[in-house]
């Protein structure tokens, strides 16, 4: 797969809902966005509260304008607060340094999208995109520290 369609983010989407449900997480936000950051598909589950899509994109923007996972952007803005907070006024989205979003990579590691999630805490809306990446066959990259 050299690019991430529609029916690939619908796919994923469902799958992080389904990972949601499973493991009776609060109500989900999921986004999807291509390699170039542009938006796929966002589905708001009934009960999620007013802010969640906006902070699904903002995790799911930051992994990809940064190349890494949303879980490391967590470290780097407690590192370097500054450059964070002039980050968000450069970019089409504000970056959400928080857990839950994850790249989205083929079998030979290239980007192709990330997911976002937000509505539960941060390790589970990462844990439930991690779900929906692999379930559909690819390489989730949640920017776990090695």
């Amino acid at each position: 797969m050299n690019v991430l369609n529609l029916k690939t983010a619908a796919r994923l989407v469902d799958a992080a809902l389904a990972a949601g449900r499973k493991i009776n997480a609060a109500p989900l936000t999921v986004v999807v966005l291509d390699s170039g950051g542009h938006l796929l598909t966002a589905q708001r589950e009934d009960g999620a509260s007013l802010l969640r899509p906006q902070v699904a994109m903002g995790k799911a923007w930051g992994a990809i304008a940064l190349g890494k996972g949303s879980r490391l952007l967590a470290l780097d803005a407690q590192q370097r607060p500054a450059f964070f907070a002039a980050l968000n006024g450069l970019g089409q989205s504000p970056v959400v340094p928080a857990p839950g979003g994850v790249l989205i990579r083929d079998q030979q590691g290239k980007v192709l999208g990330a997911v976002g999630i937000s509505g539960d805490t941060s390790d589970i809306d990462e844990q439930c995109a991690i779900s929906a990446i692999e379930e559909v066959g690819l390489t989730a990259d949640a920017g776990v520290a090695a």
